[in-house]
């Protein structure tokens, strides 16, 4: 059981950051529920390791990252995916990910100044910002003006 996601999108971490971008992702991680373990399989010694763990695969091509759908693995949503994605922030220079959600729900984190902003409804905690209160979706809906 799990959230299933279908992340996509590229950002700019350089090669020369990946070391701790990774410690920084495998502590956040570390402290969330997940299918993370510090001590576990996969080991957590690069970002493609805690990707996975993050419902995503990655790709490096230089210094860009590309984010697509772990078809290899079992890419569900967690509060680990979550602290992934805002523990790189301070690596990555700029860059989205976009995340669609096995219902339709779709949100993304975008990269500039260190920080991640999330854009949209993150389907599997109800949230608008990393980590926030659930909120109902229909509360979002604002009503055409004409």
């Amino acid at each position: 059981m799990g959230y299933l996601v279908m992340p996509s999108g590229r950002v700019h971490l350089p090669e020369a950051d990946e070391a701790a971008a990774v410690a920084a992702a495998a502590a956040a991680m570390s402290g969330r529920d997940g299918w993370f373990a510090p001590d576990g399989d996969p080991s957590g010694d690069a970002l493609v390791d805690l990707a996975e763990a993050a419902g995503a695969s990655i790709t490096r091509d230089g210094d860009w990252i590309e984010f697509g759908f772990d078809d290899a693995g079992d890419p569900k949503w967690s509060d680990q995916a979550t602290a992934f994605y805002l523990a790189i922030a301070p690596f990555v220079r700029s860059g989205t990910v976009h995340i669609e959600g096995e219902d339709g729900a779709s949100w993304s984190y975008t990269y500039a100044d260190g920080r991640a902003t999330q854009q949209g409804w993150n389907g599997w905690d109800g949230s608008v910002e990393p980590f926030g209160e659930s909120v109902d979706p229909a509360t979002l809906m604002r009503p055409r003006s004409r």
